[in-house]
């Protein structure tokens, strides 16, 4: 038996209790033919989920089909492919990706970019198992398992007019709803090991590097921990990686949220929390000389300016500004 946090046949890195309720899920509707709608934010793994159900049967091709990469009338050939001469510019037949996926799978990533008229032509592929590519007159008859995934939430998208309701309920058979990282912290370090493995190099990580890691949220999930991951080994020989060697965006992140900790204590005249840089914010640092200074000197004020080594008026101008106050 594989342990828990180890890559099972579903793709899912992890052993918090989502993952597991997805695996499970994913184990048990793979093998069938329903529709499945997959929902989730942006780097959640929805196209992990997609193949992962292909490959419980793995029947014919995989055919994955980004509905926001192709606009306008080129859509409907890429689709449903065109005969000869069926419009300028169409000098040979082409095959579908439908028609590719025929007796498989057909994979729709955001499935709530695809234009209306185009939906109206979905929907008769899932009720009518066929089409009409574009020229031609006759229907072409598939059989083919839908899945569909999308950031969206496709029930306002219905509510708003921007997506067929009754093509909505045609790929709502089953849905997998894929928890966002910051859902499922407990399952970062077990990601870090993966994708540092998978470099092929040997890394490690320093505490204050793998305390800012597990502490950000990561509005892009997966998908940006991976890109993180992948920038700071590009920049670094390793195998030590630093809080330094960490993006702009991380860094700030971190900052911005230890700050108010910080302080917290220099307004307590208490310690600094443990620091996951080796820069702090000079401010506070100054606002934790000077309470230490003033405590341990019962507050005369003349004394503590000369051991600092500033002029009274500063240190008075420093207390209003820090809004210090004698315990």
């Amino acid at each position: 038996m594989k342990p828990a946090g180890e890559e099972l046949p579903t793709g899912f890195v992890g052993r918090s209790p989502r993952i597991a309720q997805i695996r499970s899920l994913l184990n048990k509707i793979g093998p069938g033919r329903m529709p499945v709608l997959i929902q989730g934010e942006s780097g959640t793994g929805k196209e992990v989920a997609a193949r992962s159900l292909y490959n419980a049967s793995p029947v014919g091709a995989f055919v994955p089909i980004d509905c926001g990469a192709v606009v306008g009338p080129l859509m409907e050939s890429e689709l449903f492919g065109h005969t000869r001469n069926a419009f300028t510019g169409a000098g040979e037949a082409k095959r579908g990706l439908l028609e590719l996926a025929n007796g498989g799978t057909a994979f729709f990533d955001e499935i709530g970019d695809l234009p209306g008229e185009l939906q109206v032509k979905l929907l008769r592929v899932l009720q009518e198992k066929e089409f009409r590519p574009v020229g031609s007159l006759q229907r072409m008859k598939v059989d083919v398992r839908i899945i569909a995934a999308t950031h969206r939430n496709l029930e306002k998208e219905v509510k708003a007019g921007r997506f067929r309701e009754d093509l909505y309920h045609r790929l709502n058979v089953i849905r997998v709803t894929l928890p966002p990282l910051r859902d499922r912290r407990e399952d970062i370090p077990l990601l870090i090991e993966r994708f540092l493995q998978n470099s092929g190099k040997r890394y490690i990580l320093t505490h204050e590097l793998s305390q800012a890691l597990n502490d950000y949220d990561w509005p892009g999930n997966i998908r940006e921990l991976k890109n993180c991951l992948d920038r700071m080994m590009a920049f670094n020989s390793g195998p030590l990686l630093h809080f330094a060697d960490l993006p702009t965006a991380v860094v700030n992140h971190v900052r911005g949220t230890r700050e108010p900790e910080m302080a917290m204590a220099a307004s307590a005249g208490g310690e600094f929390p443990a620091p996951v840089s080796p820069i702090m914010p000079l401010h506070l640092v100054e606002r934790v000389a000077i309470k230490r200074a003033l405590d341990h000197l019962k507050w005369d004020r003349t004394e503590v300016a000369i051991r600092l080594g500033i002029g009274r008026t500063t240190l008075y101008r420093k207390i209003k500004e820090y809004e210090l106050a004698q315990d």
